[in-house]
């Protein structure tokens, strides 16, 4: 059964298969809200579950739930930071980082110095942009269902995928760590960014 066969048949009452759902994606999920947010996580990964259930009908085959999957996830993210921010104001993802909006620089789950210097960069960029790279790094979507997730054209998406990779090199550059040479190659950089993948729920 794909994702969505699943998501359907836990739509009808088999709890069964909404558990099968969740083994298959859990770590996907925990993995998108691990670097984005300071403190527990299992609320809003059970809320990006749940919130599944709702407009289910947008699901379009296997690609398509993964999609949806992660704009879900996205929305609880803005909601959260929404919640944390004073006043309430409008986040806006497309230009505030993690950092910007008050979270601490990560040492939890970093495996060695060069994964911390990735983490730490990617909290410092745009919040959008951070979920572009993990995504296409570590969970190898590709532009198409990245643009699904943040609700954009596919052009604008690859747009964003570029502006991504620039800022996250330079923000690599600014923090001075030595670790990945200046100038490096898109393709260098997106070998390197694979190789810190974050892996196993913690």
């Amino acid at each position: 059964m794909t994702d969505a066969d699943l998501l359907e048949a836990w739509v009808s009452g088999d709890l069964g298969a909404g558990g099968q759902l969740f083994e298959r994606n859990f770590e996907s999920v925990v993995r998108f809200f691990r670097n984005k947010v300071d403190g527990p996580i299992d609320d809003l990964v059970q809320k990006t579950f749940l919130g599944c259930l709702e407009g289910r009908q947008r699901v379009r085959g296997e690609a398509g739930f993964r999609a949806y999957l992660f704009g879900v996830a996205r929305n609880v993210l803005g909601k959260y930071w929404r919640s944390r921010v004073s006043g309430l104001r409008e986040v806006d993802l497309e230009t505030e980082s993690v950092v910007q909006l008050g979270a601490s620089p990560t040492s939890i789950f970093a495996r060695d110095r060069g994964q911390l210097a990735m983490l730490n960069a990617l909290r410092r960029i745009p919040l959008d942009s951070q979920i572009v790279l993990e995504l296409c790094y570590w969970e190898l979507m590709t532009a198409a269902e990245i643009a699904v997730v943040l609700e954009i054209p596919l052009g604008t998406a690859k747009t964003r995928i570029r502006r991504a990779r620039a800022l996250l090199s330079t923000q690599i550059e600014a923090l001075g760590t030595g670790i990945l040479p200046m100038r490096s190659t898109v393709t260098r950089l997106a070998t390197w960014a694979r190789a810190v993948r974050p892996s196993g729920p913690r």
